[in-house]
């Protein structure tokens, strides 16, 4: 059996630190660097692409809506087009800071309030996706399992692969569920592995509310802002790697 393990990261911003990219950049196998809308900026992408260049961890952009404040988890009423070349923007900006790094950028996935609009309507998903299809050169799409950008990508050519979070709950039409809701956040590394673990073995992913919903997944993500991410990213690699689980790239860097 074989996942990747990503996380978010270079979501820092001037002095102002989020999370340990370092640490975590020691654990993951990608890494989805934010590209300056919810969060970053030139300084912070440029260190976090050279810190993942020389670890061999594969680069994904993670852009957002320009909502530092709010750290892109609001919606900002957009036309979809706009969306789709406000995305294009923050993919060229990481794309030019990475080539800087020694580094390439190989996918794009949308990050909070954006990436959860894409995975719940249609045309933002297909805005996003005929997007992220026009750049050059080629680049995947990471999207929530089971979701509209999933589907508007393999619609539009462009290959894609899911993802499944380990620190998120998850509702049972495969979305996850708000962070306004209690027991949307999870932070038991122990319990977060094993949940890990015995959905490796069915696909079946637990439901707040009771049951299950299957999902697939290439990929596994870890918030880099969550509380204990590093604790959390550690002890989902160590429990899978004891059950005989390969972690590995989704992609080639």
């Amino acid at each position: 059996m074989r996942i990747d393990l990503n996380s978010d990261l270079g979501e820092s911003f001037g002095p102002w630190a989020m999370g340990d990219d370092p640490a975590m950049l020691d654990i993951v196998t990608s890494a989805n660097v934010a590209a300056g809308g919810h969060a970053s900026d030139p300084e912070t992408m440029f260190r976090t692409l050279g810190l993942a260049a020389a670890r061999g961890v594969v680069v994904g952009a993670h852009p957002g809506y320009p909502d530092r404040e709010g750290f892109g988890r609001r919606v900002i009423p957009m036309p979809p087009a706009e969306i789709g070349r406000m995305v294009a923007a923050q993919v060229g900006a990481l794309s030019a800071l990475a080539q800087m790094a020694g580094t390439a950028v190989r996918y794009v996935k949308p990050h909070g309030a954006l990436g959860n609009l894409a995975a719940a309507d249609a045309e933002v998903a297909r805005a996003i996706a005929a997007a992220v299809g026009a750049l050059a050169p080629r680049l995947a799409l990471l999207a929530i399992s089971g979701t509209a950008l999933e589907h508007a990508a393999r619609a539009a050519g462009v290959e894609v692969f899911s993802e499944i979070f380990a620190d998120r709950a998850y509702l049972a039409d495969g979305q996850l569920v708000p962070r306004s809701r209690p027991g949307a956040v999870l932070h038991d590394p122990d319990a977060i592995a094993d949940r890990l673990v015995r959905f490796l073995e069915n696909r079946e992913m637990p439901v707040l509310d009771g049951g299950t919903v299957r999902l697939d997944a290439h990929s596994i993500c870890v918030h880099g802002d969550t509380p204990g991410a590093v604790a959390i990213a550690r002890a989902v690699r160590d429990r899978l790697t004891g059950a005989g689980v390969t972690l590995a790239p989704f992609l080639t860097a």
